[in-house]
């Protein structure tokens, strides 16, 4: 195993049990990562979203900001618990993560398109387990239209401004190199859509929360949602650049 992956490994493995514990985790896995390493980019927004849910939980209206904190708690384990697995021997990552770690040195890839990827299995995938996990754990029950669920959009404002912003910033290769001034990039970015992808996410949670009263039914549920999401990734991960062969 290289240096940084092992680096990478027993940051990864660190408990995580307040907001504050997460965001030094991302932010020993930014220290770690060079710029040519995809999952560096996926991260770093990451970090972003996870410091303004953090400094909101003090100046907005919330209507149960103990859960909010739950859910950013658990969420960010289910993340760097993939990372953690991709690296230990006799472990496996969820198959819409490994795909995006197979993928973290390809650089015939833009670097918005590991952001994507990144989203796509942490968002579709991860999210729903994440809010059935804090559920169960402050006894609470996933509900469209009840007050969790408003936390949840509320959420959506935030991640819409700084998911922008951070997209502009990494359009370029993952090298740092120019992308063509016409191609699929642009088309990804465009059909990403974070707003629906949480909406999705609720959808299979409430789906999650009922299925784990049915024997095999949870682990089924997810497998599929697994199966879905790598297929997704691997689309988005379509490389994009011509990368010159080495002589």
């Amino acid at each position: 195993m290289s240096t940084i992956n092992e680096a990478l490994l027993q940051t990864a493995s660190q408990p995580v049990q307040s907001i504050a514990d997460v965001i030094a985790a991302f932010e020993g896995i930014d220290r770690i990562l060079p710029e040519s390493d995809g999952l560096k980019w996926f991260n770093g927004l990451y970090l972003n979203v996870t410091k303004a849910v953090d400094a909101s939980v003090g100046n907005r209206h919330w209507n149960n900001p103990a859960w909010l904190t739950v859910l950013d708690v658990r969420f960010a384990r289910l993340y760097l618990g993939a990372i953690a697995a991709s690296l230990t021997p006799g472990q496996q990552a969820p198959g819409c993560w490994q795909v995006f770690f197979n993928a973290r040195h390809d650089a015939a890839l833009a670097r918005v398109q590991f952001a994507l990827a990144g989203m796509n299995a942490h968002i579709d995938h991860d999210l729903s387990i994440a809010v059935v996990e804090s559920c169960r754990q402050l006894g609470l029950t996933p509900a469209h239209f009840g007050p969790l669920h408003e936390d949840y959009c509320q959420v959506n404002g935030l991640l819409d401004t700084l998911i922008d912003q951070t997209k502009r910033q990494l359009m370029v290769g993952l090298l740092g190199n120019p992308l063509p001034a016409f191609g699929m990039v642009e088309d990804l970015v465009a059909g990403f859509g974070i707003r629906a992808a949480r909406e999705v996410a609720w959808d299979n949670a409430e789906l999650l929360y009922q299925a784990q009263a049915i024997p095999g039914a949870a682990e089924q549920f997810l497998n599929g949602l697994d199966r879905l999401t790598t297929a997704e990734g691997a689309a988005l991960l379509a490389p994009c650049l011509a990368v010159p062969l080495s002589l």
